[in-house]
């Protein structure tokens, strides 16, 4: 590396979920190395020598969010505060001819896979004795833990597979090393994450391993949580559910994207599953797991979903009573399989839809907020807002999930503590609690 007079100052801008935050923590890692000061999240007013966003490019309105950074960042070098432009992720992976033709005043796009050309191409030296090593943009407490790239399904609604390529599972060893790795960085609670993690192992041992990592994970010394994301339904690895029971470090909380339950609907969008096993695979789920909370999604919308579709689907979310629930709305995207099919469901009514059906999760959250009032629950510190602590319980995940807010009293309390907490009040989505005296 060549002496700098001053440091050469790199904004980072990480767009979309958090998948993608690790591989911009993963490139913000060899940056510092190279002696850059790293700006997370610059406005288009901070001085700077390079900006790098990271896109999304999943559905359309974060594909429109990540334009419109872009071009506050172009503009922003137009008023000479930004000298580089980099623009690297899914977008990028997936619109980069048209991005280049449309937006050339960005100096250099890159998609999913450049990491190395990224961090050479801004003057740094890129360090392969890094890799598993990344620069923690979440609070110090909490990770997230990438096991896998890229997907191998089909589903005809999602872009992911064109944009990041087949199913890669990381090697357990490789895994085992980044987790502990960031716990001897503090984090207490690892969140497990990739398109698809119930089927890691698959390409690289020719059998599902995700319950031999989820117990390996679990018996390092220093996690205190443990929870799975994004565990697909169709050949759920049911010996998964005896590892969740049996390790104390592991959340009893299970991430399922579902997306619908009419049988139809879900043969349409390649899914694997029908009406009839879907309804089993939930029930399997909290029989083997007594007590688990259950996170799904939904979309709604989807191509010639009709009326009486739509109310199956109402009643499921009824009758299942889903401790954590998302809706999304179908967003027709290009080369995908359902593109073939007509987007006939006007926005209006996807969204009149999609509005519904969290109407009914808001009710059956606040009966469950309801019923943990007086209850003692084991409470991990996130912030301090104003005169409340915010933290959340086991069953809720970081970003994503309901909030517990401890008014600040005589406890002093700091981001990464755990504290007992007795719930005092709730609402639809968040509990009110106090530190018993």
């Amino acid at each position: 590396m060549k002496t700098r007079s001053h440091p050469h100052r790199i904004g980072i801008v990480s767009l979309g979920c958090a998948k993608n935050l690790v591989d911009t923590e993963v490139l913000m890692k060899q940056l510092d190395a190279s002696q850059f000061k790293l700006i997370l999240d610059p406005t288009d007013k901070d001085l700077l020598d390079t900006a790098i966003i990271n896109t999304c490019g999943f559905i359309l309105d974060a594909k429109q969010e990540s334009i419109d950074t872009i071009f506050q960042f172009v503009q922003a070098k137009k008023n000479g505060q930004l000298k580089n432009l980099f623009v690297m992720g899914c977008l990028s992976q997936r619109y980069k001819e048209h991005l280049v033709k449309e937006i050339p005043e960005v100096d250099e796009y890159f998609g999913v896979n450049n990491l190395m050309q990224i961090v050479e191409r801004v003057g740094g030296e890129f360090r392969s004795n890094l890799l598993g090593e990344r620069y923690l943009t979440t609070p110090s407490h909490f990770a997230y833990l990438k096991i896998a790239e890229g997907c191998d399904r089909s589903c005809s609604f999602c872009s992911i597979p064109m944009i990041r390529g087949k199913h890669i599972s990381k090697p357990i060893e490789l895994v085992l090393q980044e987790a502990e790795s960031l716990i001897r960085q503090g984090v207490k609670e690892i969140n497990v994450i990739s398109q698809d993690t119930t089927y890691y192992g698959l390409d690289l041992y020719k059998k599902r391993r995700l319950p031999e990592l989820l117990s390996k994970l679990a018996s390092l010394p220093g996690i205190e949580w443990l929870r799975l994301h994004y565990t697909y339904p169709d050949g759920f690895p049911e010996e998964l559910l005896d590892v969740i029971m049996s390790q104390n470090t592991i959340c009893k909380y299970i991430d399922i994207p579902l997306q619908h339950i009419n049988s139809r609907i879900l043969n349409s969008m390649k899914r694997g599953m029908d009406t009839a096993e879907t309804h089993k695979l939930v029930n399997t789920i909290r029989t083997r797991v007594p007590g688990i909370a259950v996170r799904t999604t939904f979309i709604v919308g989807y191509p010639g979903e009709t009326e009486k579709e739509f109310e199956e689907l109402k009643d499921f979310v009824r009758s299942s009573r889903f401790e954590r629930m998302g809706v999304f709305i179908y967003s027709h995207e290009e080369a995908t399989l359902a593109y073939n099919l007509k987007d006939d469901i006007p926005a209006s009514v996807k969204t009149s839809r999609a509005n519904e059906l969290m109407e009914i999760q808001e009710g059956i959250s606040f009966e469950m907020n309801q019923n943990k009032i007086n209850q003692i629950l084991k409470v991990i510190i996130d912030r301090k807002e104003g005169e409340y602590f915010i933290g959340r319980t086991e069953i809720d995940s970081a970003e994503v999930d309901n909030e517990v807010l401890i008014r600040s009293g005589k406890n002093e309390l700091f981001p990464g503590n755990f504290c007992d907490t007795r719930i005092i009040s709730a609402d639809q989505f968040d509990l009110y609690g106090k530190i018993p005296e």
